[in-house]
């Protein structure tokens, strides 16, 4: 910041990339990235003022480069960040208020406090996780947004299931018996090769090709612990066909009594072939890819003879979401 800039200045605002610009400096040559233009709401001197700090708002900004919505006075409590397709699966779940619903892998909780938004916060939603320090993230979400629907509990969902039995007394935790639960969401624990895309990983092939086994424990749980007619989403945030379709077509094989279903809304882009699905499966499933942007088919209500398309510019993370249907 100059010297003597005063209230009321044009200035030029820039991003510190590394965190190297001192405070008060008045030049800097460090690497940095145009912001946008504003106005001084405050002097220099009152901004870096170090007796007594002003509080408040230093520069409103008049011309951004980034026009996104200011967030004031709405964080926190109010809205809750997620990625497209993680929002995207929770409507794919369509939870009702009033069922039980399970998140099998639930942190940090935006799945889970999604999920008992919409339900009205009526019903009940268990959230499973089985580290300890995650299962607190999860308990301050539900608290910050005043949900009072969510359970939490530190446990392993590959043990989430009663062996025998034996009674479970109503409200108890896991292990819970079988058939205990409306829909189940199992958002399984990936390679996350859908995350934004790094020169170099840091996963061996050993680990790598460990997820596929976990993915299918967790998922004979969760076939188990859903009631007939109940609803069951399986997602991740990888894009390899054998953590996705292969898991899919092992599920359907291996449960006969599991049939896919239709997503909404469905914008992204359909299976990718290899595991064996046929065609239909695959229009069936929902994969996100980063480098695509997808076209959807819209009917416009005021034109029932007319179908719209809409290009969708899915700028996001790589993530696959199939949703499966318990028949009795």
């Amino acid at each position: 910041m100059v010297a003597g800039m005063k209230e009321g200045d044009e200035v030029s605002v820039y991003s510190d990339i590394e965190g190297k610009c001192k405070r008060g400096a008045t030049e800097f040559d460090g690497t940095k990235v145009f912001i946008g233009n504003g106005i001084s709401e405050l002097s220099r001197s009152e901004i870096f003022c170090s007796q007594s700090p002003i509080k408040g708002k230093g520069i409103r900004m008049t011309d951004p480069v980034y026009l996104s919505p200011s967030f004031d006075n709405v964080l926190p409590g109010y809205i809750f960040l997620q990625n497209l397709p993680s929002a995207v699966v929770s409507h794919v779940l369509d939870p009702q208020p009033g069922e039980r619903v399970l998140d099998m892998c639930a942190a940090p909780g935006g799945k889970t406090t999604h999920i008992a938004t919409l339900m009205n916060d009526q019903g009940e939603v268990i959230a499973i996780e089985k580290i300890a320090k995650k299962v607190e993230k999860i308990k301050q979400n539900a608290s910050v947004l005043k949900l009072h629907s969510i359970r939490t509990y530190c446990f392993n969902s590959t043990k989430a299931v009663t062996q025998g039995t034996s009674d479970h007394a109503e409200g108890a935790g896991p292990p819970f018996p079988p058939e205990s639960f409306d829909r189940v969401l199992l958002d399984a624990p990936c390679s996350g090769m859908g995350q934004r895309p790094n020169m170099a990983g840091t996963l061996s092939l050993k680990e790598l090709t460990s997820y596929q086994p976990l993915q299918r424990k967790l998922f004979s749980a969760a076939v188990s612990l859903l009631k007939p007619g109940g609803t069951l989403v399986y997602s991740t945030c990888t894009i390899t066909l054998s953590e996705n379709e292969e898991q899919v077509a092992w599920a359907l094989k291996t449960f006969p009594c599991l049939q896919l279903q239709a997503q909404d809304p469905h914008i992204g882009g359909a299976g990718m072939a290899g595991a064996g699905l046929p065609p239909d499966q695959l229009k069936l499933l929902q994969r996100f890819d980063p480098s695509l942007a997808v076209l959807s088919d819209l009917r416009d209500g005021t034109c029932e003879d007319k179908d719209w398309t809409l290009l969708v510019n899915t700028d996001t993370i790589g993530f696959f979401i199939a949703k499966f249907v318990k028949n009795s």
